[in-house]
């Protein structure tokens, strides 16, 4: 767990429980940290001024103790939620997370540590955030893509780039494929929260892996168990593939600020929905998504499927000359 003596026992508590009983991923319950210190850094000089403090980065909350919590009210929150929007600039998808973090931290006081009787978060709203049509490369935009690899690291690199365009997976479950759990035509990984999945690999997958392990360095590795090694024989590292990714974007002729590792999952995800047909369930199920209103940003329509949509219409091509 995050440590850190200057949080005062309430927030250590209830971070602990984020990780150890909710099975929060160590990223997970950063974060939650981070959003709660300044929350309750903001809080203290509020109610002990009255006022908000420009060095509210300094200001100690190892004192903080339950009574102070109880005093907080929802025009706090409100007020909390002012400040971040108007002094710390956050957009609305950072205050909907620190929106959630404080409503998470609430319900455990009054739910299950049974500290509060009355929960002010209860009522707090989160800002609503327009859903944006992920990016992606088309399949010509991919195809270009994995022609552009080359080098002495070629299969490698083909290896990666092809499981991300195929298979959906986030940087973090690629870099941490180990050798052990590649079985005939599957693949498990671990996702979030540590949950391990099953994914079934293509030809073009199994082709590519069996190409690269034909190259791949045997004596010297460090990690023996990685599938993908850097220059020095150790599990390649995310800012190693991120460089990778980017460079072959570029030597695509594609714009490596609007493309990332990221949106190579987008596209496998598009892809498959778009020109596979697969149905929204099993794009979850590959894909990892704990809730399926995340997979469903994947079902948006192009013009062309609109155009597709109109022309499919059996009175299409019936006019008053026909008649």
């Amino acid at each position: 767990m995050l440590q850190d003596n200057g949080a005062p026992v309430i927030l250590k508590d209830f971070l602990n429980y984020m990780e150890t009983i909710k099975g929060k991923s160590a990223n997970t319950v950063k974060e939650y940290y981070y959003d709660l210190r300044l929350f309750l850094r903001y809080m203290k000089i509020l109610k002990e001024t009255g006022n908000e403090c420009r060095d509210i980065d300094e200001v100690d909350i190892s004192d903080i103790s339950i009574d102070s919590i109880k005093s907080i009210t929802l025009s706090d929150l409100y007020s909390y939620m002012s400040f971040i929007s108007r002094e710390r600039d956050n957009n609305a998808n950072s205050r909907a997370r620190k929106v959630a973090s404080i409503k998470s931290f609430f319900n455990y006081l009054t739910n299950k540590a049974k500290l509060l009787e009355y929960n002010p978060a209860q009522e707090l709203e989160s800002p609503k955030i327009l859903k944006r049509l992920p990016r992606y490369l088309n399949i010509e935009e991919s195809k270009k893509l994995l022609a552009s690899i080359e080098g002495k690291n070629r299969e490698r690199d083909y290896a990666m780039i092809t499981l991300f365009l195929n298979c959906g997976l986030r940087l973090s479950e690629l870099v941490h494929i180990n050798l052990n759990k590649i079985k005939n035509d599957t693949l498990t990984v671990i996702g979030k929260g540590d949950k391990e999945r099953t994914i079934y690999l293509n030809n073009a997958c199994k082709k590519a892996i069996a190409s690269y392990l034909k190259v791949r360095p045997v004596e010297g590795v460090k990690d023996k168990n990685a599938l993908f090694l850097s220059e020095r024989k150790q599990r390649i590292s995310h800012k190693t593939v991120q460089y990778i990714v980017k460079k072959y974007i570029k030597a695509s002729g594609l714009d490596p600020e609007r493309y990332s590792t990221h949106k190579l999952r987008h596209t496998a995800a598009t892809l498959m929905y778009k020109h596979g047909k697969v149905d929204i369930r099993a794009l979850q199920e590959i894909l990892g998504h704990e809730s399926i209103s995340t997979t469903e940003i994947y079902t948006h329509v192009d013009s062309q499927q609109l155009k597709n949509a109109v022309d499919s219409n059996p009175l299409a091509n019936i006019s008053d000359e026909d008649e």
